[in-house]
């Protein structure tokens, strides 16, 4: 697929779909019929050129090429509904993308199968894109998604945006499956590479998305504005032959000040809406962290401030060791240690590398080349797992001069 083209798709491939769905019910009837849109577009465009009202476009022709399917399938019995599909006009109507978001991202789904639907449906992704970006077999992948569709028509999940009552659930469950996405991108959970840069785009895209259509939704524009402010220390995360380098030791001058000033328009723009929510917190914590332009700058009273926020609308384990970590920098690794040492987060490597960082300040070096070792073991990410091990490397040279 050429460029231009291959922007329109990522861009409308979600929009078209979202139509099709409405008009004809079928989700996979909605998918091939605007395939095949696209594939027409790289022979009918002059010279791959996407043409004004290039949406329309797609949209006319997946509908036509839907019908010639109900046509040659005989799937629509009754003669007057056909005439309906083949002389009505089709329209977009505002709700169309939200209705499929929250189809994708419906609680009777699996979460696996939230996030490889999403990524399908709304980003277009092929399933062998899928299954490289999530680390799954082809197969497997595949499966997840011709489950999930089967279970939405068996189950006859409603195709539409959940009334007041259920908003509120359902716009969380829709968020937490974009911030998935978006962190297994940033924080690859296993793999050769420290982040995957197509998830991590793919992630702030649907969160643009969610931000247009949703405009009066300050969780939606904290949930952007974190992954923007993650995303913009991307550039100084990944070092030379992309290894790991932790914040305190990155270059901030290589930071992307476009997203940084984003994302600190938006955390203002949240403030001023004082309708706090768990994303505009973490938003928040992530704006003070690129505020300071030297780490010794951070102002670690008011990320502990920002963290007991946190705890009080959404407490949970890792927003506990997020916390030590913060009070740590304040108090000393030995106040940092008391705070994590009851939580149930002993399968979690970066429990175990924290832990590991509070006893080798305090100098308790025989803990924490126990503690580097096991969440090096724990980690499923090469980049990481080198970065422990070169931790661990030098408290042992550290360990011989005590010795000696």
């Amino acid at each position: 697929m050429t460029g231009p083209v291959e922007r329109v798709f990522r861009e409308q491939y979600g929009r078209a779909v979202a139509v099709l769905v409405r008009t004809f019910g079928d989700i996979d009837l909605a998918e091939e019929a605007v395939q095949e849109a696209f594939a027409a577009a790289l022979l009918r465009w002059p010279a791959g050129e996407p043409p004004p009202g290039a949406a329309g476009w797609i949209i006319t022709a997946a509908r036509r090429h839907a019908i010639d399917r109900v046509r040659r399938e005989a799937r629509r019995a009754a003669k007057h509904a056909e005439a309906d599909l083949l002389y009505g006009v089709p329209r977009e109507e505002p709700d169309d993308l939200l209705r499929l978001i929250f189809t994708c991202c419906h609680p009777a789904l699996a979460r696996h199968a939230q996030v490889a639907l999403t990524l399908r449906l709304l980003g277009g992704l092929s399933t062998p894109e899928i299954a490289r970006a999530l680390l799954v077999p082809e197969p497997t992948l595949a499966q997840r998604i011709v489950r999930a569709k089967n279970k939405i028509r068996d189950a006859g999940i409603p195709y539409r945006v959940p009334g007041p009552a259920d908003l509120p659930q359902r716009l969380s469950a829709v968020l937490a499956v974009v911030y998935l996405i978006f962190n297994e991108g940033y924080s690859a959970s296993s793999g050769p590479d420290l982040v995957r840069d197509d998830l991590c785009a793919e992630a702030i895209r649907l969160g643009r998305m969610l931000c247009r259509l949703m405009p009066g939704e300050p969780e939606a524009a904290g949930l952007l504005a974190l992954m923007l402010l993650v995303a913009a220390r991307r550039p100084a995360r990944v070092g030379p032959e992309g290894a790991l380098v932790p914040l305190p030791e990155q270059d901030r001058g290589a930071w992307d000040l476009a997203l940084i000033d984003e994302g600190h328009r938006i955390v203002r723009d949240c403030l001023r809406r004082n309708r706090p929510g768990p994303y505009q917190i973490q938003a928040a914590i992530n704006a003070v962290h690129t505020d300071a332009t030297r780490p010794e700058d951070t102002d670690w009273g008011q990320i502990v401030r920002l963290y007991d926020q946190l705890m009080a609308v959404a407490p949970a384990p890792v927003v506990e060791l997020n916390r030590a970590v913060a009070v740590a920098e304040l108090d000393g690794p030995d106040a940092g240690l008391r705070l994590i040492e009851g939580l149930p987060l002993r399968r979690y490597h970066v429990f175990h590398a924290v832990r590991a960082d509070f006893l080798r300040r305090a100098g308790r070096v025989a803990e924490a080349r126990a503690a580097y070792a096991t969440a090096a073991e724990l980690s499923g990410n090469e980049p990481e797992r080198a970065f422990l091990r070169s931790r661990l490397s030098h408290l042992g040279g550290l360990s011989e001069m005590l010795e000696g």
